[in-house]
């Protein structure tokens, strides 16, 4: 079979505490103008010294409800999808980009697996990095380098770094120079 894949991974962002973090900014964030709305548009009581009208306080209530929902749900359709076939390694970062990045074997210089620190060397997780130095991650501190032959370097976040490792060794793809 022509260019069959060979491995594919697909990560999403499941840190407990993020998700807990963005659950609370959506329930809380709307919480004292809703309550404001409530009590000025059913009870008849101003909500603070200097009272909204009533079409202003139900603006301002559902631009606190989108807003932190927002983030919640880019969250949810965030994924990181990195497919290896026989002529390279496709990646892409959904939603922010919506087709493959393809990366041939014979563009690359370097191809292995390493250790990293998020934080320190790209600033975080995400769509992370300047200039030619980029980083495609979810979680975790275990990533695919890529570097290309004109120095594009980047760091593709994995959860199998011993399957990946092992696919390019049998590909003759493993390269770090």
């Amino acid at each position: 079979m022509a260019n069959e894949i060979l491995f594919t991974e697909t990560q999403r962002f499941k840190q407990k505490w993020l998700w807990a973090l963005l659950i609370a900014m959506a329930v809380f964030i709307p919480g004292p103008t809703a309550l404001g709305l409530i009590r000025q548009f059913f009870f008849g009581q101003q909500f603070s010294n200097n009272p909204f009208s009533s079409n202003g306080l139900i603006l301002l209530t559902i631009v606190n409800v989108v807003l932190p929902i927002f983030p919640l749900v880019l969250f949810a359709f965030m994924k990181l999808e990195t497919v290896i076939k026989e002529d390279g390694i496709y990646v892409r970062f959904l939603p922010f980009q919506l087709q493959s990045k393809f990366y041939s074997w014979e563009k690359l210089t370097e191809c292995y697996i390493r250790e990293y620190s998020a934080v320190n060397e790209y600033g975080g997780w995400g769509l992370k990095g300047f200039g030619k130095n980029k980083a495609l991650n979810v979680s975790g501190n275990i990533g695919l380098q890529l570097e290309t032959k004109d120095g594009f370097r980047l760091l593709i976040g994995t959860n199998n770094p011993k399957q990946i490792e092992e696919l390019l060794r049998k590909l003759k793809q493993y390269r770090n120079l």
